[in-house]
């Protein structure tokens, strides 16, 4: 599978990220004759898409040549990239203009293992055994790399880790119930389901064992693709 870095670099050439083609205008441009591609359809990590401008206008792709282009911001705000366009170098920067590897620019990011320490372990075994028949304890064995886990919570119906830049939570209860989305099978196997209550913030809710695990990355750096290697990871915690 491509990376995403690969894919929003294929649509660059597609169409214009913002503003009129004024800005574009010069010696470098040439005249085509192309065709808005209507039946063309889309899915963002396994997800029905339906790609529109900053004014909820639905955008469709173009074919030019037997080549499909495609919209390139409406593609990289689906896929949580940073899209913005330099227009004193009149480049179209994708991710981060510095090149720093950050969750969620782009660039590859590496899945690390959570440096769970003893006292934290007791935590969580002990924020479990607060549920009567539902104490064993649950935890996320990955995050991706830079990512820091800052607090441990008991809540009134599960138990939440916080992370910087994502938030994990293991509860008997569905979250998912109420809310419309859109179902994902896990690399696992595991059926999901991706959706967003507050129609802003997307969850991944699953089932796992007699629980639920839900994950979401409040501050948007994280991917859903991301978001669900770190579902895949969530198991019983090794005393």
């Amino acid at each position: 599978m491509k990376s995403k870095k690969m894919i929003i670099a294929t649509m660059v050439c597609g169409m214009a990220i913002t503003g009129s083609a004024g800005v574009y205008a010069g010696t470098n441009m040439e005249k085509i004759s192309a065709f808005l591609n209507h039946s063309i359809g889309f899915k963002v990590n396994g997800a029905a898409y339906s790609p529109v401008d900053n004014k909820g206008n639905k955008l469709a792709a173009i074919t030019y040549k037997d080549i499909t282009y495609l919209p390139v911001r409406a593609l990289a705000d689906a896929l949580k990239v940073p899209v913005t366009f330099d227009a004193a170098a009149n480049q179209v920067v994708l991710g981060t203009s510095s090149g720093s590897t950050t969750p969620g620019s782009g660039s590859a990011v590496t899945m690390v293992a959570v440096p769970y320490t003893a006292a934290q372990k007791a935590e969580i075994t002990k924020a479990f055994a607060n549920f009567q028949g539902f104490e064993t304890a649950y935890a996320p064995g990955q995050m991706v790399k830079g990512d820091v886990l800052q607090k441990i919570s008991g809540l009134s119906d599960g138990v939440n880790f916080q992370f910087k830049h994502m938030t994990v939570n293991v509860s008997p209860r569905d979250y998912s119930f109420d809310y419309e989305g859109n179902n994902v099978k896990l690399s696992n196997g595991t059926e999901g389901k991706w959706y967003s209550p507050s129609g802003d913030t997307e969850m991944l809710t699953f089932g796992l064992a007699d629980r639920f695990v839900t994950l979401s990355s409040p501050d948007k750096s994280l991917s859903k693709e991301q978001l669900e290697q770190v579902a895949v990871s969530v198991a019983k915690v090794n005393k």
